[in-house]
């Protein structure tokens, strides 16, 4: 038996790194014609957010012209213990719940269905995406005007009766809509997720004796877990913004009974014209926006890896 040793010019040699100055360089080209872009979203954001972080810190009330003192933290404080906005905070967290659970649950339901091969598939898929490209402003006065008005609208015309939908169901109304409108979003993310699954494994289930929902509770469900994550932390980030719906259909009433904090943050600064206590509020909105688009974010992350690695 012979053994063949290979010549030192014939070895495998490692790959030659090009210079550390050169790849930081190449990275930069590469970079460059991004930094408008940057400078342009650090301008129209990142400066005005500063500017609202100091704004945070001032005793600033628009009906009392003169000097704005610096207050520190007493804003935040006023923000946190003020009961007005601890009941804006709750609202906001059952609106936004209220709207994600339902549209989430309808989107589910409806992408199953579009799952399946029929006759105008596509014609229905895109008349239940359509609610989606209304405008927020617009879809919330159609509710309020075409749906819930009790003279003329249409659940009182096809079920009788003069109900006022909006004074007895304030919360229930703007959940409503908002459903409406945000149930296209979750149906298509999870129709993604559904047309990922492999249909090989799906058949051998059957093959196997697994009726459907079987194979809906063991096998599709937990495929879209992280879909059903993705939708439910995207659309909170969205919907805990939601400011159209309340301010077009209940004004944020009866009482304070659908204010939630972006139309109380409207309300301090332009009825009450305290412009550093609304800078707070808005600082907390966004402190509580990020935490939630840190989660959406690794789930966006576990999404491409598990693409990734199949």
């Amino acid at each position: 038996m012979t053994t063949t040793v290979a010549r030192p010019d014939e070895r495998i040699q490692p790959p030659v790194r090009p210079p550390k100055g050169s790849t930081q360089k190449e990275r930069w080209i590469r970079r460059a014609p991004l930094l408008p872009a940057l400078i342009f979203a650090i301008l129209i954001t990142q400066i005005p957010f500063l500017y609202t972080l100091y704004l945070s810190t001032l005793s600033w009330n628009a009906l009392k012209p003169g000097k704005h003192p610096f207050i520190g933290l007493d804003n935040y404080v006023t923000v946190l213990t003020d009961s007005r906005l601890r009941a804006a905070l709750v609202n906001t967290v059952i609106l936004t719940a209220g709207a994600v659970i339902f549209s989430m649950i309808l989107g589910l339901v409806l992408a199953l269905l579009l799952d399946r091969k029929f006759v105008g598939r596509p014609i229905v898929r895109t008349l239940l995406i359509t609610p989606f490209l209304v405008m927020p402003i617009a879809a919330a006065l159609l509710w309020k005007h075409a749906i819930f008005n009790p003279a003329y609208g249409l659940i009182n015309g096809l079920f009788g009766g003069s109900t006022d939908w909006i004074s007895s169901y304030p919360k229930a109304a703007v959940i409503t809509t908002l459903v409406w409108q945000w149930t296209p979003f979750m149906m298509l993310i999870l129709l993604a997720g559904l047309q990922s699954q492999s249909n090989d494994v799906l058949e051998a289930a059957r093959v196997d004796g697994a009726n459907a929902w079987q194979i809906f509770r063991r096998m599709t469900l937990p495929h879209l877990r992280q879909y059903l994550e993705l939708g439910g932390l995207l659309g909170s980030i969205y919907l805990v913004n939601t400011f159209d719906a309340v301010f077009s259909i209940t004004q944020g009433g009866p009482g304070t009974a659908t204010t939630n904090l972006p139309y109380e943050i409207y309300l301090t600064t332009f009825r009450k014209f305290e412009y550093g206590e609304a800078s707070a509020a808005g600082v907390i909105v966004v402190i509580l926006t990020i935490i939630v688009a840190t989660f959406a974010l690794r789930v966006i992350s576990s999404l491409f890896r598990m693409e990734e690695n199949r």
